[in-house]
C-alpha cells in the first residue's frame, strides 16, 4: 500500500471527506495541493458540506466525480461505498465537524462519509474545525479522545480569529499545514508506553450505616487528567472515590470508598507506575470506631462526641517508596490563602516533585466546577523549585497543561 512518508506520494491514494463547517472553503486548496504532491485525490461530501463548497469546484480540482450520497443507485449497483473504502490509502477529513466527530466516535454510519469511515481499514486523518466553545464542550473532548484511542490521527485545531467573531481553539489547520503533518511520519503520542495512576473524587468514612465524614469534591479534575493522559497514549489507572462521573475512553477504573481503601490501591500500584497523580481530595480523618447501627439522639444530650484518628497520608507514602520502586508524583493542593507559600511548603514536606495549587475560595472555580485555576511548581534540575500560573480555564484544558508538564519534568528527573 502507497504511503505519505517523505516525498515519495506519487499514487498515493487520498480520499477527502469534508463536512459542513465554514472551513470547507480552504478544501479546495487543500485538494489542489494533495494533486500538486502528486496524490490521487476523491473527494467525499456530506450534504451540509454543499451548503457551503460546490462538488463542481472539488470535481474541477481532482478530475474525478464528487460523490455525495449513499443512496446513490448508479454508483451503489456496484457496492461504490465498499469500493471506495478499499480503495483509500487514507482517508483524509477536512474540516471535521463536532458533529461529524460526535457520529464516528459512536460508531455511526448514517452517510456516505461516515460509512466509508467504518468499512475501511486504511490510515485515518481528520483536522477539526469549529467554534470555540464547542471545541472545549466535554463532549466533543470525550469525542476526540474516543477517536484518538479508535486509531484516528486528530491535526489541530489551531486557535484565532473564528468566522463567528470568537477567539480561540477551534480553527480548521491551514491546508498547506495539514499537508506537510502528512508528510510526515506518524509520531508515537507523548506519553505512549507509561503507565500512570491518578487518584480522583473523595473518599467517605463512615460514621455508622447511614452516615459518613467526605468533602466537595466532584472528582472532574482528576477524571480530566485520566482522559488527558489516555489521549496522549498512556496506559491509566484511575483510583477513584464515589462520584457520578462515566469512566473516561481508555482508562481503567478502580473504585474504592474510604482513605484506607484508596492508600492500599497506591501502594500496590504506584510501584508499576512511571506518574502518579494525587487529585483525590482524601479525608484526614476517620472515626476511630464506625458504629454497627445507626447512632440515635439522646433526650436531654445536647452533644455527640467522635474521636478521630488520622487516615494514612497517601501521596506523601507513594512519594517515600524507595528509588528502584517509585514514580513521578505530582500532588494537589486546594487552598484558601496563601496559595504559592503553602504550596511550597506542601511540595518540600511531603517529598513531591511536582504541585498542582488551587485557590478554591474563588468563585466559580475548584469544586464542583466545570473550570480551574493553578499555580504549578516543580523541582528543577539545579534543585531549585520552577513555576507558572495556568490561568482560568476549562479544566479539560488544564488537564492537557498538567499532563504535559509532567511528561516534561518525567523526561528530566529532578534533584530530590
Amino acid at each position: 500500500m502507497s504511503s505519505l512518508s517523505g516525498s515519495r506520494t506519487s499514487g498515493t491514494k487520498v480520499l477527502l471527506g469534508i463536512s459542513a463547517g465554514i472551513a470547507a472553503y480552504k478544501s479546495a486548496l487543500l485538494a489542489r495541493l494533495l494533486k500538486q504532491a502528486g496524490c490521487e485525490v476523491r473527494v467525499v461530501m456530506t450534504e451540509g458540506a454543499q451548503a457551503f463548497i460546490t462538488p463542481l469546484t472539488l470535481q474541477a480540482l481532482t478530475g474525478e466525480p464528487v460523490r455525495t450520497s449513499l443512496l446513490d443507485p448508479e454508483a451503489e449497483a456496484g457496492m461504490g461505498h465498499i469500493e471506495l473504502a478499499r480503495w483509500a490509502d487514507t482517508i483524509l477529513i477536512a474540516p471535521a465537524t463536532a458533529d461529524l466527530m460526535a457520529r464516528l466516535a459512536a460508531g455511526m454510519a448514517d452517510d456516505l462519509l461516515t460509512t466509508l469511515c467504518l468499512a475501511s481499514q486504511s490510515r485515518k486523518v481528520m483536522a477539526p474545525a469549529m467554534n470555540q466553545a464547542m471545541w472545549a464542550h466535554p463532549a466533543t473532548q470525550r469525542n476526540a479522545a474516543r477517536l484518538a484511542e479508535d486509531g484516528w490521527r486528530l491535526l489541530g485545531p489551531a486557535s484565532g480569529d473564528q468566522a463567528c467573531g470568537d477567539v480561540g481553539p477551534g480553527r480548521m489547520l491551514e491546508p498547506e499545514e495539514i499537508l506537510a503533518a502528512l508528510l510526515e511520519p506518524p509520531k508515537a503520542p507523548e506519553a505512549a508506553g507509561l503507565a500512570v495512576t491518578i487518584t480522583a473524587g473523595p473518599t467517605r468514612e463512615p460514621l455508622d450505616p447511614v452516615r459518613y465524614l467526605s468533602n466537595h469534591s466532584s472528582g472532574k479534575m482528576g477524571y480530566a487528567l485520566a482522559e488527558a493522559a489516555a489521549a496522549l497514549g498512556a496506559r491509566v489507572t484511575l483510583i477513584s472515590g464515589p462520584v457520578s462521573l462515566p469512566c473516561p475512553a481508555g482508562v481503567e477504573r478502580l473504585e474504592v470508598e474510604t482513605a484506607v481503601e484508596m492508600h492500599e490501591a497506591a501502594q500496590r500500584l504506584a510501584p508499576e507506575s512511571d506518574l502518579f497523580i494525587g487529585c483525590a481530595a482524601v479525608a484526614d480523618y476517620r472515626a476511630e470506631s464506625a458504629a454497627e447501627h445507626k447512632i440515635k439522639k439522646v433526650e436531654g444530650e445536647e452533644e455527640l462526641v467522635l474521636r478521630l484518628v488520622k487516615n494514612p497520608d497517601i501521596i506523601a507514602a507513594v512519594a517515600a517508596l524507595p528509588a528502584e520502586h517509585r514514580p513521578l508524583v505530582v500532588g494537589f493542593a486546594a487552598e484558601t490563602r496563601d496559595l504559592a507559600t503553602y504550596a511550597r511548603d506542601k511540595l518540600a514536606r511531603k517529598g513531591l516533585d511536582m504541585i498542582v495549587a488551587n485557590d478554591v475560595s474563588r468563585e466559580g472555580l475548584g469544586f464542583g466546577s466545570d473550570h480551574n485555576a493553578a499555580l504549578l511548581l516543580w523541582r528543577s534540575g539545579d534543585g531549585g523549585v520552577d513555576q507558572e500560573s495556568l490561568d482560568p480555564q476549562p479544566k479539560r484544558e488544564m488537564a492537557g497543561a498538567v499532563i504535559r508538564r509532567a511528561l516534561a519534568c518525567l523526561a528530566r528527573p529532578p534533584s530530590r
